[in-house]
């Protein structure tokens, strides 16, 4: 077991993943969280880096920071999230390495896997096929990261775990209307309209898509688990094993917000990959599930937008 005592670096502790991450270790008694923002840490420059781990000494790392964002700021921004993401968790992963870092946990995302994946999504489907073209660069970062890992444990025995989630929302995730994920940008959709007396909500897609949702919570609450419980390079999935096609979520969200009108589809914009449901056997296989549905996780989402709303701060 990890003493509470320890020193652990949560790099990204500002983002939806990394705030929940947080919230739980302090919940839990650990009193030596290493916490730097941007302004304080920039982990895209390698000797900024190097001098962090060198100062703060850290026992362990979780790797949480990413460049991350919707369909339409993948499609606009391929460049960004394929090289930004390589600089963060490249300089991260060689001086964690480098300064005798006890274990490290990578974070990555379900979209590794190909575009035309067999479902549900099993852990030794990675690289069977093509990725889907509208988030190539943030699935290719992940995957070099999973495979940069595996090979410091294959020539160094440096002690990692991958885990992949699946898609994520929750507190502090990101409402912008060009950035969001798909559903905090529903929710910020349809509870505006409902606010608004607007009678008709436009979304992407033909509704088709499935997707796989998970609380970040739950996440925070998987990475304590597996951090303290698994010790293998193999990366592991990590969701519900259960998914929900975008039409259902489109009119779950309308449903809990009181929205009576037309939902247009715009077939226009793309779909993303069809379906992306994973295989969590592996995760519950070693005791660990999640325990926040959709209906409650929803439905929470839809009360910290609102109070967002409130302050002003959206």
């Amino acid at each position: 077991m990890i003493e509470k005592k320890s020193r652990i670096f949560i790099a990204g502790h500002k983002g939806m993943v990394g705030s929940a991450i947080e919230r739980l270790y302090k919940k839990e008694g650990f009193t030596q969280l290493i916490l730097k923002d941007r302004k304080e840490l920039d982990l895209s420059d390698t000797n900024a880096v190097k001098e962090f781990f060198l100062a703060e000494k850290p026992e362990y790392v979780i790797l949480a920071a990413a460049k991350v964002g919707g369909i339409q700021a993948n499609m606009n921004q391929p460049v960004e999230f394929l090289y930004e993401n390589l600089l963060i968790q490249n300089n991260i992963i060689k001086e964690a390495y480098s300064n005798n870092v006890t274990k490290l946990v990578f974070l990555g995302s379900s979209c590794i896997y190909p575009r035309e994946c067999p479902q549900p999504m099993k852990e030794e489907y990675l690289l069977t096929g093509k990725l889907e073209p509208t988030n190539e660069g943030y699935a290719l970062a992940k995957i070099v990261g999973i495979k940069l890992l595996e090979s410091y444990y294959k020539e160094y025995g440096f002690n990692s775990i991958s885990l992949m989630p699946c898609n994520l929302y929750g507190t502090n995730d990101s409402f912008h209307p060009q950035h969001a994920h798909v559903l905090s940008s529903l929710v910020r959709k349809f509870t505006d309209a409902v606010d608004n007396g607007i009678n008709e909500v436009e979304v992407w897609g033909n509704g088709s898509a499935m997707r796989e949702f998970m609380h970040v919570d739950d996440v925070a609450r998987a990475v304590l688990y597996l951090m303290q419980n698994y010790n293998n390079p193999d990366f592991i999935n990590i969701g519900w094993g259960t998914d929900i096609s975008i039409k259902e979520l489109a009119e779950l969200i309308a449903h809990k917000v009181g929205f009576k009108g037309n939902i247009k589809w715009d077939t226009s914009k793309p779909n993303g990959m069809p379906r992306k449901c994973m295989d969590v056997s592996k995760m519950r296989g070693l005791g660990f599930s999640p325990c926040i549905t959709i209906e409650d996780g929803i439905q929470q989402t839809i009360n910290e937008y609102r109070e967002l709303k409130l302050k002003n701060t959206i």
